[in-house]
């Protein structure tokens, strides 16, 4: 007797429609070798917050990597060069390149061999305002201002060569209003009066940092910084933040100290492991890692909602500054290992479970667009936009936690301890690390065993899109010894070939078997002593393998929707959240953040329904928070509207459920104390997967202006 059951294919997805990009984006195009390296920098720069400009000078000792009579290097487009001087003091000749205006071209007297040295003098100035031409499109990257100023090494504040991959030694010194505390990369000297005062800014004061060690040095931020010298664990953090965010000081020093153990133990020590973390106005990158210095910014300091954040800055010492990628689309190596090192992390800190539910978090940002292009092809993207952090960081964290799978975790972590201590202030290349990874994998190999074809899984997930979405079909037969599961395995793309686990729950014990799936379609024969559950069949129990479901296609749109929304852009962000409800109707968190993006617009009756149907389905656990929240924004638009019965009425179910997730609670008391106004002030709604309490009130938009909304750590998707 044959019991039959065929288990529908999962929804298959509309392809994505990409995001345009702006008209040749700096970061996309491809440049031309560097011939010429900078080994040290002598900067003197100084900043005027008032006219918001800075004006510097930057004298440069180069070596040639080829011979060459013309000197290269990228520059804000914003600073315009006034003047390139030689060793002797002669004026050179110098030009904007007119096909990347990122780029400074200046020409030698006479060409330099190959291996040679020159020293060169640029002095320049301009604006830095806003992401206007930043060299990180869409970015402010470098901002200077009455309230301080930051500079980050990717806004090209001064002549760099080989960008990311250049090493350096430096001397920064940054002269500065005498209201503002500087910190930043190298080791800083007590600031020192500058003469001569300013009717407007005041006095002025001079830091200097020294930067012996090579490496991407260049990042600062100046304001009214509080140093905070902390000592956990052995490690000292010293931590600068506005006097109103010290009193967690101590918290974020031993969250620092806790992720260096860890990877100290896992990838071998850094040669200094010493930390700065600096709190970063908001408006710019929400978090940033140089030498030694962590950067976080003001919307999500708070020690315990970003533990995993500065869990990947702490790595990023060890991926992206010790190991630095050798070109743009070398950044797997570095940003997407410091990005799965969350997972290691949390797994080492809190358990298996939080592990893997950081790996729940990328496969998630890995779907919002995943075809923008292949790993190994990242120099197509601009960094830090929301295509690199889905690919680069959330896929390529997914890449390898793949590979962990494949190679068993003693092969894997030695590998990546071998990869440490074989490049550590070098640069890699991807293919250095598949061969390393190789290498491992053989000598890992019982005897007999064949190892894992890695050149394989390298060529496929590093150089294709595409995500496998599996089906299944099958037959379930009794035997005389028990019953036998005969089926295939589908899934839509041609080129694929992996070995994927197949579980089968029983009225007794489970069984599981590893089917090599090879193209759309494989078969698979399972014996088991029990009866196979209805439905207790599924490919790829443990979540290894990256792929497509109907929950976290659904759960990508809505994490592009925030996107969306956090940039303003409420329309779009709208369109993603139906296209989620479409994938999997009636999902709660796509229903809360439409209401959301509804009442940004104003449009309250549209509001109110979406928040009425998200409060009509039972959420997810992980979302169950929006059920508070829909009552607490249902309450503030019946205030809005003068219904302030009806607003009591939700205010005091918000208030029912428990629920304190995001400072809910104080919320609705407050609300129910004093009708909501426009301009009033409010907590920001937590996203997705966020319990954390915020530790701030902020204020609700005025009319026209779009909200800050607060994102934990799995936004970083």
């Amino acid at each position: 007797m044959a019991l039959r059951q065929r288990v529908p294919g999962t929804f298959v997805f509309c392809t994505l429609i990409l995001l345009s990009c702006a008209a040749a984006p700096l970061q996309a195009q491809a440049p031309r070798p560097a011939n010429f390296l900078a080994e040290h920098y002598d900067v003197s720069a100084s900043l005027d917050a008032i006219g918001q400009s800075i004006s510097a000078t930057a004298k440069i000792d180069f070596k040639a990597v080829e011979a060459s009579s013309s000197v290269r290097v990228e520059l804000h487009p914003n600073l315009i060069v006034k003047e390139v001087k030689g060793a002797d003091g002669k004026a050179l000749t110098f030009e904007r390149d007119n096909q990347n205006p990122l780029m400074v071209v200046v020409q030698l007297p006479t060409p330099v061999a190959t291996d040679g040295h020159v020293t060169l003098t640029y002095t320049y100035a301009g604006l830095l305002v806003n992401e206007e031409n930043s060299p990180v499109p869409g970015v402010r990257a470098a901002l200077i201002n009455k309230d301080g100023a930051y500079l980050l090494l990717p806004a090209r504040w001064f002549p760099l060569t080989n960008f990311p991959s250049n090493r350096y030694t430096a001397t920064f010194r940054l002269n500065v209003p005498d209201i503002f505390a500087v910190a930043g990369t190298g080791k800083a000297s007590a600031p020192s009066p500058m003469p001569g005062k300013n009717a407007v800014e005041g006095g002025r004061l001079l830091y200097t940092f020294e930067c012996k060690n090579p490496a991407p040095h260049g990042t600062f931020v100046a304001g009214n910084l509080q140093l905070n010298p902390k000592q956990a664990e052995g490690i000292h953090v010293a931590v600068y933040a506005q006097r109103a965010s010290s009193a967690n000081a101590e918290e974020f020093a031993a969250s620092v100290a806790r992720s260096a153990i860890i990877f100290s133990d896992m990838f071998g020590p850094i040669p200094d492991p010493t930390f700065t973390l600096i709190q970063l106005p908001d408006g710019t990158l929400r978090d940033y890692a140089a030498p030694g210095v962590l950067l976080l910014s003001q919307r999500i300091w708070e020690p315990k909602s970003s533990d995993r954040t500065i869990a990947r800055l702490v790595a990023s010492q060890w991926w992206g500054i010790q190991v630095l990628p050798a070109t743009p689309g070398d950044v797997w190596i570095s940003d997407g290992l410091a990005r799965y090192s969350e997972a290691l992390y949390a797994e080492q800190n809190a358990g298996k479970e939080a592990g893997l539910r950081a790996v729940d978090e990328f496969a998630v940002g890995a779907l919002m667009y995943e075809d923008a292009a292949p790993i190994a092809q990242a120099a197509r993207l601009a960094p830090y936009s929301p295509d690199y952090r889905s690919v680069v960081m959330n896929k390529g964290a997914m890449l390898f936690h793949m590979l962990r799978a494949q190679m068993g975790d003693v092969a894997f972590k030695s590998a990546l301890r071998d990869f440490y201590f074989q490049f550590a202030e070098k640069s890699a290349r991807i293919e250095d690390f598949e061969n390393l990874a190789e290498r491992r994998a053989q000598a890992a190999a019982k005897p007999g065993q064949d190892p894992p074809n890695l050149r394989a899984f390298f060529a496929q997930w590093l150089n294709s899109t595409g995500v496998p979405e599996f089906s299944l079909e099958y037959v379930v037969y009794r035997t005389p010894k028990g019953f036998r599961v005969v089926g295939k395995i589908k899934q839509p793309l041609d080129t694929f070939r992996m070995p994927v686990d197949l579980r089968i729950d029983t009225e007794g014990n489970p069984e599981q078997k590893t089917i090599d799936v090879i193209g759309t379609e494989s078969g698979f024969t399972v014996e088991t002593f029990g009866r196979p559950k209805p439905g207790g069949i599924k490919v790829d129990p443990n979540n290894v393998i990256l792929k497509g479901s109907t929950s976290l296609r659904a759960r990508a749109a809505i994490a592009r929707g925030e996107d969306l929304a956090e940039q303003g852009r409420f329309y779009d962000a709208v369109t993603q959240y139906q296209r989620a409800l479409a994938i999997q109707p009636n999902r709660p968190l796509a229903n809360f953040r439409m209401g959301e993006a509804f009442f940004y617009q104003k449009n309250y009756q549209a509001a109110a329904n979406a928040f009425r149907e998200a409060l009509q389905t039972v959420p997810e656990p992980s979302e169950k928070w929006s059920e508070v929240w829909s009552h607490i924004y249902l309450g503030k638009i019946f205030d809005m509207l003068g219904q302030r019965e009806r607003a009591v009425n939700e205010y005091s179910k918000a208030k029912q459920t428990n629920d304190d997730t995001g400072g809910a609670q104080q919320v609705a008391e407050g609300f129910l104390k004093k009708a909501y106004s426009e301009g009033g002030t409010s907590v920001a709604t937590p996203a997705a997967g966020q319990t954390a309490k915020p530790t701030v009130a902020i204020p609700a938009p005025a009319s026209g202006e779009k909200p800050v909304l607060k994102k934990p750590n799995p936004s970083q998707r």
